[in-house]
């Protein structure tokens, strides 16, 4: 009797797809909002020489690293100044050493392209974890005799170039707020360029007030000083 003739060869499994569903579409960046140091003072510096750049302010620009240091941080956080430093990086943050005053925030941005930052060497204070400063807000208590409670005012909010229209000015400006409700405050307050109409429309949709009716009175300079000479 012939042989039975071999089983056909068996068919070829299809080859697996590789891709995971969960894959991530687009440039995932990682960022967080900490309370800043004095060992932050050099990126604090370049932060608002480039804000003076951008309000067109730079005639105005006086500040030094070392008037920085020796006014920023002689008062615990939320007491007197407070700086808040925003950081991005392309890299999971590692869990930082617990405060007391403040718990950083974290959010995790799905971008549909990279962001190209040229000056990213001059606001990376951990380069061996590609971390980089994008933005900054100043703030510091003042008080509503209407509202008999303290609140926040903010004296600068500013994010670098690259990194505007992705949603991190939200976060600077939530961290302030959230601060804010978490010690009973009252308002949260600061002042717009008039010419700045992107900025009072991302200020509106944020829930902010444009109190048209009001405007900043200031003394400094030579006429500060000329009431050192006036008698009360």
């Amino acid at each position: 009797m012939a042989a039975a003739a071999p089983p056909p060869p068996p068919t070829a499994a299809p080859e697996p797809n590789m891709v995971p569903l969960t894959s991530p579409i687009g440039h995932p960046m990682f960022s967080r909002i900490r309370l800043a140091t004095p060992s932050d003072v050099p990126f604090i510096h370049r932060l608002i020489h480039q804000m003076a750049v951008f309000e067109r302010l730079t005639h105005l620009f006086a500040a030094t690293e070392s008037g920085l240091t020796s006014t920023l941080f002689n008062s615990r956080p939320f007491q007197s100044f407070t700086v808040f430093l925003l950081e991005v990086s392309r890299s999971p943050f590692t869990a930082a050493a617990p405060s007391p005053d403040f718990t950083p925030f974290h959010k995790t941005h799905n971008l549909d392209l990279p962001i190209e930052d040229r000056e990213s060497y001059n606001f990376s204070p951990d380069m061996l974890n590609d971390v980089v400063i994008a933005g900054f807000v100043l703030f510091f208590p003042n008080y509503s005799s209407f509202l008999s409670k303290p609140g926040f005012y903010i004296e600068d909010i500013f994010v670098r170039e690259p990194y505007r229209r992705k949603g991190f000015g939200s976060m600077l400006l939530t961290a302030v707020a959230k601060q804010a409700v978490k010690m009973g405050y009252g308002r949260v307050e600061w002042v717009v360029l008039d010419w700045n109409v992107n900025a009072m429309k991302f200020y509106e949709q944020m829930g902010a007030e444009i109190l048209q009716e009001w405007r900043v009175c200031r003394l400094t300079g030579d006429a500060l000083q000329a009431f050192d000479q006036v008698n009360i």
